[in-house]
């Protein structure tokens, strides 16, 4: 094998390796959009954790909620501040819901941004939706 064989292969190479790093130098990001905070939520600015756990953490918070709520038939959850809340994405008082409003601009907004698409509502029915 030739000496400038070998050079091609390790241009190519590292033009290869490299190409996630440029293409990300010349194209733009967009930061996540912030949820709105609607009624209650505006007025009382806590919840069951803080902000960045919230953000971090919610599906597996739901999904633990889930299984307390069908297997356990357990119903209040003691947040880190010591406030009670309802495990429910229902509206009503301290639930997920009763707080954030809007689906469409709490939940979806950021959903959207991630490209996921959680399965809470293939069971649980937005009040706003048959309203």
């Amino acid at each position: 094998m030739s000496k400038n064989m070998i050079m091609a292969g390790l241009v190519v190479f590292v033009l290869a390796v490299l190409s996630p790093f440029w293409l990300n130098l010349i194209t733009s990001t967009q930061a996540a959009p912030e949820p709105e905070l609607l009624g209650k939520a505006a007025k009382v600015k806590k919840c069951v954790l803080d902000k960045y756990e919230m953000r971090a953490e919610h599906m597996y918070l739901l999904d633990v909620w889930r299984d307390s709520v069908v297997r356990d038939a357990a119903r209040k959850y003691t947040g880190t501040n010591g406030e009670t809340f309802n495990m429910s994405l229902s509206t009503g008082e301290n639930s997920c819901l009763g707080c954030h409003e809007d689906k469409a601009k709490f939940c979806d907004s950021c959903h959207d941004y991630a490209s996921v698409s959680p399965y809470c509502w293939e069971c649980h029915t937005n009040p706003k939706e048959i309203e």
